[in-house]
């Protein structure tokens, strides 16, 4: 589910915003939506009264700032004089600092990264790159030399923008490096508390991401099969345990030619070694699945749900033509239970309707190319003399663009007075047994006690996993990797698992107050906020500047209220940047602050 704005024009002309909670579910027609509920408005009077009654120490409140409500400062100014001095994006960035604060990572990156004659804490820095790999996925160097002066970090963590270099930058990510496992065992630990993660179900699947350069000076950098297309660049694979809510528990990176089935035994090694030996369930593709995969999952009764091979759909060609036992389940998925024959595992026939009208239409489109493209070799060996080489050639080259329709023709290429002859016919057999298993998939299990539908369950949620890459390689710029040597790819992985968390746990947080569990149109309306200073000269001749927030439209104000988040309309000039310099010994001059009255 998600949220999208709905509008309506009132009758005297007005608008009238507010967000539908929209529902997308699958049909045999295709995908649909629905709206479950409209999220009612909020009067603005309403609204700054809640802001106002609101207890900043009441569970999930986070509390930003703490903004003074002071009785009106009357001053006559020259209306002339009233200018905007600067705009910087702050509204992502403070929805990005409260989850940071939810989840008690300023606390722990300031207790746990290294003290010493730093001039800006680590903590600070590691702040930085994770909110602005959150926000808006950069390069340290463009960080630093762009990003970072034209959102309102400065403002919020104190941080002068002359500070922020990308040489300090990098140095951050080799301090954050050696804190992996500690902050794996701490975000575990809190996201269990928040969202009530029991973690007895994970989903474990792999996926590589690419460099930029030679990277020699990285031995995990290598060729390999690469989920990106971009089989010219080395890379590495990426390993992700995620819970079945989708909340990463854990990563590993590995070589970039390593092989999927070859990650298991690592993996769940060191996931019972970190965590227990407790009661899970193991949801792998069926990449993972291997004979000797399998072995050791059972050697320690360890319960699993895995993808089968698709070649494993033959032995159960009976059971596919047979029509009954199937269960039909809401999403458009038929299901059935299939003993194994020592009894030991399960099997479950998935039949997708969707899934099967897709593959009927590709397999329609590669037989139509094939036979096209046939005819037209047959007529030019018709019209002119062709050898019977260059004709094999060019059917090779056709087979191997359309290798899925391949196996339906038999093809001949005959020698006829110098000339080729091509000749070919349909494969009746094959496509007949195209047309029983398209839309087919197997899976397989130890869990004898559990229905066919909840083993499909189970196993549909891999789709979490595969959704955390997405969102890491697309949204948070996982891809490509420019840092060459080892512990800063390593670093910058860590950097994108983490900002990740903060995505998925804004998506927990809004599917608990109603919002959807889709936080990109949460996030993408927050961001629009800005923090605006505003200069005013006065009649007694002092120069005035005020730091505002953005009014937030109808939109935001609701997303505000139900977030139970609360955003000031005030935020000093640099005052905050001021307690930091105090506290840090630093002695450096900040040029805003000076000769300016500070109102309100």
């Amino acid at each position: 589910m998600y949220i999208r704005p709905f509008r309506k024009k009132r009758r005297d002309g007005t608008i009238d915003q507010r967000w539908a909670l929209v529902e997308s579910y699958r049909t045999e027609l295709g995908p649909r939506q629905r709206i479950v509920a409209y999220l009612g408005d909020v009067e603005e009077d309403l609204r700054d009264g809640m802001l106002r009654a609101v207890n900043p120490s009441y569970d999930n409140q986070v509390s930003l700032f703490n903004p003074n409500m002071k009785n009106p400062a009357w001053v006559d100014i020259d209306f002339d004089s009233i200018a905007v001095e600067s705009s910087l994006q702050v509204g992502g960035i403070l929805l990005g600092h409260a989850l940071m604060e939810i989840l008690q990572l300023p606390a722990f990156l300031a207790t746990h990264l290294p003290k010493g004659r730093e001039e800006i804490p680590w903590g600070l820095m590691a702040e930085i790159l994770i909110l602005l790999r959150l926000y808006d996925p950069s390069s340290e160097l463009r960080i630093a030399e762009h990003l970072y002066m034209r959102t309102a970090f400065q403002d919020l963590l104190g941080v002068p923008w002359e500070k922020v270099n990308d040489d300090r930058l990098y140095r951050t990510l080799d301090a954050l490096l050696p804190q992996k496992e500690a902050l794996e065992l701490h975000l575990k630990t809190r996201c269990g508390e928040l969202f009530n993660l029991s973690y007895d179900l994970l989903l474990y699947d792999v996926t590589s991401t690419y460099f930029e350069g030679m990277c020699s000076r990285n031995k995990q950098a290598k060729h390999g099969h690469s989920r990106d297309m971009r089989s010219d660049c080395r890379q590495v694979c990426i390993a992700l345990v995620v819970s079945r809510e989708g909340m990463p528990l854990g990563y590993e990176v590995f070589d970039g030619n390593r092989n999927d089935m070859t990650t298991v035994k690592e993996i769940v090694d060191l996931i019972e070694k970190r965590y227990g030996k407790a009661e899970r369930i193991w949801v792998m593709d069926r990449g993972m699945c291997s004979e000797v995969n399998l072995t050791y999952l059972r050697s320690d009764e360890r319960r699993y749900i895995l993808g089968a091979p698709r070649s494993a759909l033959k032995q159960f060609r009976t059971e596919l033509s047979d029509t009954a036992n199937w269960q039909q389940l809401p999403q458009g998925v038929e299901v059935k239970l299939c003993p194994s024959q020592d009894g030991l595992e399960m099997y479950v026939l998935c039949r997708s309707a969707s899934r099967k009208a897709k593959e009927e239409a590709m397999h329609r489109r590669f037989i139509t190319k094939i036979e096209e493209e046939l005819m037209k070799i047959h007529a030019s060996c018709s019209k002119r003399k062709n050898t019977v080489a260059a004709v094999e050639r060019r059917i090779g080259r056709l087979l191997q663009k359309y290798s899925r329709g391949a196996r339906y023709f038999t093809i001949k290429t005959t020698d006829n007075n110098g000339s080729a002859d091509v000749t070919w016919t349909r494969a009746d057999t094959d496509e007949t047994w195209s047309s029983l298993s398209e839309g087919c998939y197997v899976l397989r299990s130890n869990i004898l006690t559990w229905s066919a539908a909840d083993l499909w369950e189970a196993y549909i949620q891999l789709t979490q996993a595969e959704a955390a890459f997405n969102i890491q390689k697309n949204d948070l710029g996982l891809r490509p990797i420019w840092h060459q040597k080892k512990e800063r790819v390593h670093a910058h992985i860590l950097v994108c698992f983490l900002a990740y968390v903060l995505w998925k746990t804004l998506g927990m947080i809004c599917k608990q107050n109603g919002l959807g569990d889709e936080p990109r149109r949460v996030f993408d309306e927050m961001a629009q906020m800005s923090l605006v200073t505003v200069s005013m000269k006065t009649r007694s001749g002092h120069e005035i500047r005020k730091r505002c927030v953005t009014k937030p439209t109808a939109l935001q104000a609701e997303l505000i209220q139900r977030l139970k988040i609360s955003i000031p309309k005030y935020m000093p000039i640099n005052n905050f940047a001021q307690d930091v310099v105090t506290q840090n010994g630093l002695k450096y001059e900040n040029s805003s602050v000076k000769g300016t009255l500070i109102g309100g």
